[in-house]
């Protein structure tokens, strides 16, 4: 709950920022939603790295897979790499549409923990699947 959380708060105070007056460039949605998009991936990423949470990614991930720790610390760069670059005007819409994509990815995860109650349970699945959605149309709106 925390990383839409993180979502909507720096997307909103960015945008109401757009809005005051305060920055022309924030007088935008996709502009205020990469910022949003940054905070949250950033947030996202640290739990890639740092224990317990890193912990709980592994045990998330469906057995069929290799190297779940080496997944989890690549998917952790991912998510940093990705953030960055909606930071950079030029790379953000790019950097927007593959972070989209890193989430579709990453949500058979996210299923795998669901039925077999291991990783990190924040949220019953049919909830996590809408806020997933909800992730995934902020990325593509910011590609724009």
């Amino acid at each position: 709950m925390a990383p839409l959380i993180v979502l909507l708060v720096v997307t909103g105070s960015t945008r109401l920022a757009g809005w005051l007056g305060l920055t022309d460039w924030l007088d935008s949605w996709p502009h205020a939603a990469r910022l949003g998009l940054a905070a949250m991936f950033l947030l996202t990423a640290s739990a890639h790295f740092l224990q317990p949470r890193r912990n709980a990614l592994i045990a998330m991930l469906p057995p069929r897979l290799p190297a779940p720790a080496a997944l989890v610390t690549l998917t952790g760069v991912l998510e940093t790499a990705g953030a960055v670059g909606l930071l950079i005007p030029f790379f953000a819409p790019a950097a927007a549409l593959c972070l989209a994509v890193l989430m579709v990815v990453m949500f058979p995860a996210n299923v795998h923990a669901a039925r077999s109650g291991q990783g990190i349970k924040t949220m019953p699945l049919p909830l996590r699947t809408v806020v997933q959605i909800v992730f995934i149309g902020t990325c593509v709106l910011a590609a724009f």
